[in-house]
């Protein structure tokens, strides 16, 4: 009896199936819970961008737009690609359903595989940099990392039991207050700009100490690898087209319409951040030791915090930035929550996984699915020490092979859809195919910061029917 209140008061009183309908999401929520893993990513991709680049000193920053550009260019060419996959697959199920259908079984399979496998690191990584965040700010945290990295993993695996629309709502203040904080950021720099105020870096004055050549060959290979960390601002994109059935009506329309939201505030974001860590001289190295001059010992803050203080000062608003920016941080892990629930319940409905991954708990989510990704999160944290760095470098290929192998998917889709090879939707999904198909392989030296593959469904789909046509059981949860 006592465990029964304690799960009600945790998780929330049990909901009735016929209410399954009230969980389906509007837009407006759609986005943070879509969407809060590509929208965080800009909070360091032009770092990556950065950091790669600072392999050659300060040689090779003047690629840096350049770079960013075509970073930029790759986000749109995907995102217009997904828009045609969730109108032509709105039941969901992403890069395993399309590869399944065109490509095959065994595609489908290394496709979900690549997406189970990338959504409990990003727990893992997500909470870690959020962390790492927090502790910047308040170094006295450092040695209790790991204890609250778990601490948040058990507060996201609760929020996520009590269903979608609550745990929405709640993740919505981080996401719309991080984008609030950084488009004043902008509107702000403009003013400073055009009244010729200057904005300088804190780590402006320093050179980098280069560790790679900067000429011929190396080169190239320096700026394929920049490159390859900047589309750590593609993660996450796939979200939307795993969990169509989560929208409400018309559900493929409004999934397409939050497709392009997102692009629209990340693509801007990523820019405008690009754009000020140029203006402001910002200088991010791999090691602390890279830095000529820095004192033995000084923390180097993150390249937005840098951007923040340049802009804002030690004001009211770069405060507002920094406790937003690791607050989405840490709720990006949301993504995966959502997703590897609803894949996993696809992958036990057709036997490859435990049917108990198939049945949804008394809140109408995969409780099991959930569950199980926080364990698996946990205990890659305690493997890790919480360390982000460490983490990171299991990341690149997982993303990328998914949706490499959807991209081919929605090529062989349309080809027979429209049996014309030259079809305009064959060659833009040829195009996002051939786009997505290059970093991995251009930045698996690097062991990038990709807080990757956050490709993620929702735990709100609706409820898969067994093979007989009957709907799923519920779990005790």
């Amino acid at each position: 009896m006592a465990g029964d209140v304690a799960r009600r008061l945790l998780v929330g009183r049990p909901m009735r199936s016929e209410r399954l309908a009230e969980t389906e999401l509007p837009k407006w929520l759609a986005l943070p819970v879509f969407c809060s893993d590509p929208l965080s990513s800009v909070a360091y991709a032009t770092e990556s961008i950065l950091v790669a680049l600072a392999a050659g000193g300060l040689t090779l920053y003047h690629t840096t737009p350049y770079i960013a550009a075509a970073v930029a260019l790759t986000l749109l060419v995907v995102v217009t690609s997904y828009r045609q996959t969730v109108h032509a697959y709105p039941n969901g199920g992403g890069a395993y359903v399309v590869a399944s259908e065109n490509l095959g079984r065994t595609a489908g399979l290394a496709a979900a595989s690549a997406l189970l496998v990338d959504y409990v690191l990003t727990v893992a990584v997500s909470v870690a940099a959020g962390v790492g965040n927090i502790i910047s700010a308040a170094p006295g945290l450092a040695g209790d990392a790991l204890p609250i990295a778990l601490g948040f993993v058990a507060l996201l695996m609760l929020m996520n039991l009590r269903g979608v629309q609550e745990s929405g709502r709640v993740f919505a203040i981080p996401t719309y207050g991080f984008i609030l904080g950084v488009y004043v950021m902008f509107a702000w720099a403009a003013y400073k700009g055009l009244a010729g105020q200057p904005m300088r870096a804190e780590t402006a004055d320093y050179r980098l100490r280069a560790t790679s050549s900067t000429t011929g060959v190396l080169a190239v290979l320096l700026i394929l690898r920049a490159f390859a960390n900047g589309c750590t601002a593609l993660t996450g994109v796939e979200a939307i087209s795993n969990g169509v059935p989560a929208f409400r009506r018309p559900k493929s329309r409004n999934a397409a319409l939050t497709l392009s939201a997102m692009a629209a505030l990340a693509v801007t974001m990523f820019v405008g951040i690009t754009i000020l860590a140029l203006v402001s001289d910002v200088h991010m190295a791999g090691s602390p030791t890279d830095y000529v001059g820095l004192p033995p010992g000084t923390a180097v803050p993150t390249a937005i915090s840098q951007i923040g203080a340049a802009v804002f000062g030690k004001t009211f608003f770069f405060y507002w930035n920094t406790v937003f920016t690791a607050g989405i941080l840490i709720l990006a892990a949301n993504t995966a929550f959502n997703g590897f629930p609803a894949l996993a319940s696809i992958l036990a409905r057709d036997r490859f996984l435990p049917r108990q991954l198939y049945n949804r708990g008394d809140r109408l989510v995969f409780s099991n699915g959930i569950v199980l990704l926080a364990v698996a999160a946990g205990l890659l944290l305690l493997a890790f020490d919480a360390d982000t760095q460490s983490l990171i470098h299991l990341y690149i290929i997982g993303v990328f092979v998914s949706f490499t192998l959807s991209q081919a998917g929605m090529v062989r889709h349309w080809q027979r859809k429209l049996a014309a090879p030259e079809g305009a939707a064959v060659g833009g999904a040829a195009v996002g195919g051939a786009a997505v198909g290059g970093p991995p392989l251009a930045g698996l030296p690097s062991g990038e910061r990709s807080r990757t593959s956050r490709l993620g469904g929702t735990s709100a789909a609706p409820r898969a029917s067994t093979r007989s046509g009957r709907p799923s059981p519920r779990s005790s949860w």
